[in-house]
């Protein structure tokens, strides 16, 4: 994907709620109360949030492999179910939710995908800086300071398009799930179809079969009525008249 690719726009009402409702971004407790990890992996807006395995573990990008599975286990244990005896099901939700997030990052593969997520959400904020300056040298405005000069708005604008591109991704992934099973549910009603016509082919072949050895044994059954019609018309000939001897010339 290139940051020169223009972001998608959304129509979904619950992503652009959760985008214009991010705050900045909050420095990350790692001693939060089992409850507290909970409310915060459920939380408005969580179903994008947790779309990025970071997020839901708590933990930077450049993190190793062996930090990010220590995060993870500290993390399970505050959520799992048998520790959270009075809501259970929350907290069913929440471990499956932090158990996601580890395999997605444990995959060196998925990983990867995931760190190139923040790869191209910076080319992009980058991107949008500089045409931010482009216009403000435009308008004669070129001294004047934008809001990404901060660095915690920088931080903040990379984390947002972050989010973003993965919300991004998701979509696209439900789109091309949604092909698949209509391409699936469309090559099944055809096999389907098909086996229904080939189960009449051969009902119809073997009724054809059936009904041609009736045909053939009626045929018999004709012809040998026939047969025995013609000589029984004979034998009541020659036995219902007396053939008179053959004339013969009388010699002298």
């Amino acid at each position: 994907m290139s940051f020169n690719e223009r972001p998608t726009t959304s129509k979904d009402t619950s992503f652009d709620s959760f985008y214009t409702e991010v705050k900045e971004i909050e420095k990350r407790d790692s001693v939060l109360t089992s409850s507290q990890q909970i409310d915060r992996l459920l939380r408005p807006g969580s179903t994008y949030f947790n779309l990025n395995p970071f997020e839901v573990l708590q933990i930077e990008p450049g993190a190793t492999v062996e930090e990010i599975k220590k995060r993870y286990r500290t993390l399970s244990i505050l959520v799992h179910p048998d520790k959270i005896q009075d809501n259970k099901d929350r907290a069913q939700t929440a471990f499956d939710i932090v158990n996601r997030a580890w395999k997605t990052l444990e995959n060196d593969v998925t990983r990867k995908k995931c760190l190139d997520v923040y790869e191209e959400a910076k080319e992009r904020t980058d991107h949008m800086i500089a045409e931010k300056r482009k216009k403000l040298r435009k308008e004669s405005k070129g001294f004047e300071n934008i809001p990404e000069d901060d660095p915690d708005k920088y931080k903040h604008a990379i984390y947002v398009m972050v989010m973003k591109l993965f919300a991004d991704m998701e979509r696209r992934r439900q789109q091309l799930d949604q092909r698949d099973q209509e391409e699936r549910k469309r090559k099944r009603e055809t096999e389907i179809e098909e086996e229904e016509k080939r189960k009449a082919d051969l009902e119809w072949q073997k009724n054809f079969e059936e009904s041609r050895q009736s045909r053939v044994n009626s045929w018999h059954d004709f012809q040998s009525g026939a047969s025995k019609s013609k000589k029984s018309k004979k034998q009541k000939r020659m036995h219902g008249m007396i053939v008179p001897p053959k004339f013969k010339p009388e010699s002298r």
